[in-house]
C-alpha cells in the first residue's frame, strides 16, 4: 500500500474464497472491502486538512501519536491502527502449501514457550481473554524474546516498541457470519490458515533489526 497519504486498501494476497472452509468467503469480502476500507477512508479524511502529517508513514503515525495535534490524535490512532492491524491480519493468512514451514521461528517458540503445543494453548487462552474488540499477537520484545500480548480496539504492538510476528483479529465481525459467537472455533480455524512461513521471515527481520 502507499507508504503515506493518501493511503489505499491493498487487495487481498489471495482470492476471497481461498481460506475456505476455515474463513468463509462472505466474511472476507465484508471484512476487507468494508471494514478495512472504512478505516482507510477515515484516516485519509482526517489527514486531508493536515498537510504537515501527509508525509508520515503508517508506522510513524502509530509510533508517534504523542506528537500529533491533540484534535486529531485519537482519530489517527484509531484509524491508522485499524489500517495497519487489518492489513497485517489479512497478509498473515494463506492457503499456500508451504505456509506451515516455520524455520527459525519454530525453534524460538519451543525455546520461549516450552513446546509448540504450549504456545498454541497460551495463544488461544490470550485470544479468548480479549474482552470485546481487540487482537492477540505474537511479538518479539526488545530483548529478542517471543511474547504473546493482547491489545484493545485498534491499538498496536509497534506503539509499545514490540515487533509483531502474527496476529488474530478477535472482533466479532471477523468471524460472526460463520462461527456466530463461537470464538473458540474461529481461533482453531485461524490456526489452520496462519502463514507461518511469512511469520518466520518477519521474525528473522525483527531479530536482525535488534542486532543492527
Amino acid at each position: 500500500m502507499n507508504q503515506h497519504y493518501p493511503f489505499v486498501n491493498p487487495p487481498l494476497p489471495y482470492a476471497y474464497d481461498a481460506l475456505e472452509p476455515y474463513i468463509d468467503t462472505k466474511t472476507m469480502q465484508l471484512h476487507h472491502d468494508r471494514h478495512l476500507q472504512t478505516y482507510v477512508n477515515n484516516l485519509n479524511g482526517t489527514l486531508k486538512d493536515h498537510p504537515e502529517l501527509q508525509g508520515w508513514s503508517l508506522e510513524e503515525l502509530i509510533y508517534n501519536t504523542d506528537q500529533l495535534p491533540e484534535g486529531v490524535r485519537q482519530p489517527i490512532r484509531n484509524n491508522a491502527g485499524g489500517v495497519y492491524n487489518h492489513i497485517f491480519y489479512f497478509n498473515g493468512m494463506s492457503n499456500s502449501p508451504t505456509r506451515a514451514q516455520t524455520g527459525m521461528l519454530y525453534s524460538a517458540i519451543v525455546k520461549d514457550f516450552g513446546s509448540a503445543q504450549k504456545f498454541y494453548d497460551d495463544f488461544k487462552s490470550k485470544a479468548l481473554s480479549v474482552f470485546g474488540s481487540g487482537y492477540a499477537w505474537l511479538v518479539v520484545d526488545r530483548n529478542g524474546k517471543l511474547q504473546i500480548i493482547t491489545s484493545a480496539n485498534q491499538d498496536n504492538p509497534i506503539a509499545q516498541n514490540l515487533c509483531p510476528i502474527a496476529g488474530i483479529d478477535v472482533w466479532e465481525h471477523a468471524y460472526y457470519l460463520k462461527h456466530y459467537n463461537e470464538r473458540v472455533a474461529y481461533i482453531d480455524d485461524w490456526f489452520q490458515v496462519v502463514d507461518w512461513e511469512r511469520a518466520d521471515r518477519i521474525y528473522q527481520r525483527c531479530i536482525a533489526n535488534l542486532q543492527a
